[in-house]
C-alpha cells in the first residue's frame, strides 16, 4: 500500500538505473537541453569541471568550477565529458540518455555509453561556450547543501515553491 505523499506528489523520483560510485562524478543530470554535470579532476583533489553536451547538435562545453577551458576539450570530447556520458547511462539508463540527447546509435544490442559517445562524436560536434557551467555548478552546489541537513521530515522552506495537491481555504 502505498502512502498518501506517494499518491499525492508532482514529482517523480527515479531510482538510478544501477547504482554508482560519487567520487568521478559526483552530479550528472539531464536538464535544460542538456546532459550536464560536474566531474572531478584526476590531477587536482580540489578542482572539479562543469561539463555538458547539448541534445540534438551535441556541442560540448567543458571548464573548472573558477571557469578556465579544459585543456582537453579541443576539437572533441575530453576525458571528463566522457566520464560524464558514462555515468550518465549508470543512473538513467543507456536507452532514456541516448533518447534525450537524441543520439542515434548503430549498436544492434541497444545503446551503451560508448555507442552513444561514438554517434555523437561522429558528427563532429561543435564546442560551445561555457555560459551554463554557473548555473550548473551552483546546482551542485545546492545539492551539496541538501546532503548536510539533518534527517527529518518537515517541509524545506525553499522547496515550497511546489504547487499543493489541494486547496487550501
Amino acid at each position: 500500500m502505498s502512502s498518501g505523499w506517494e499518491q499525492s506528489s508532482t514529482a517523480r523520483v527515479i531510482s538510478p538505473a544501477r547504482p554508482r560510485k560519487l567520487a568521478k562524478v559526483p552530479f550528472v543530470e539531464l536538464a535544460d537541453g542538456r546532459l550536464q554535470g560536474v566531474v572531478s579532476s584526476g590531477s587536482d583533489i580540489g578542482r572539479v569541471y562543469v561539463s555538458s553536451v547539448a541534445a540534438g547538435q551535441f556541442a560540448f562545453a567543458c571548464s573548472t568550477n573558477n571557469n578556465r577551458p579544459c585543456g582537453g576539450a579541443r576539437g572533441g570530447f575530453c576525458n571528463h565529458i566522457r566520464a560524464l556520458i558514462g555515468e550518465a547511462v549508470l543512473q538513467y539508463g543507456a536507452e532514456r540518455v541516448a533518447r534525450y540527447l537524441r543520439a542515434e546509435t548503430d549498436s544492434g544490442q541497444g545503446p551503451d555509453a560508448h555507442a552513444i559517445e561514438a554517434a555523437m562524436a561522429a558528427t563532429r560536434p561543435s564546442q560551445a561556450d561555457s555560459t551554463a557551467a554557473a548555473a550548473v555548478f551552483n546546482r551542485f552546489l545546492r545539492h551539496l547543501a541538501y546532503l548536510e541537513l539533518d534527517a527529518a521530515t518537515a517541509p524545506l522552506p525553499e522547496m515550497q515553491w511546489f504547487p499543493p495537491t489541494r486547496a487550501v481555504a
